[in-house]
């Protein structure tokens, strides 16, 4: 990938987390009683937050002191 294509991506997957964070609040503020789904969400959001630190891994060059 371009590396205008990866800070396209890390965009994108940075809205998602941004939205699963929404989310997550609003069924905890609701008092949603369905853990499972939030406990999915929650999983989610780590996945991306993974995701998104790859991509920073490969956009910021390593520099050797």
């Amino acid at each position: 990938m371009t590396e205008a294509e990866l800070r396209k991506r890390l965009e994108h997957l940075r809205v998602e987390h941004r939205d699963l964070d929404a989310a997550i609040s609003a069924l905890t503020e609701a008092g949603s009683t369905d853990q499972l789904q939030i406990a999915r969400l929650k999983k989610r959001k780590l996945a991306l937050r993974d995701q998104i630190a790859v991509i920073e891994d490969q956009l910021i060059p390593d520099i050797i002191a």
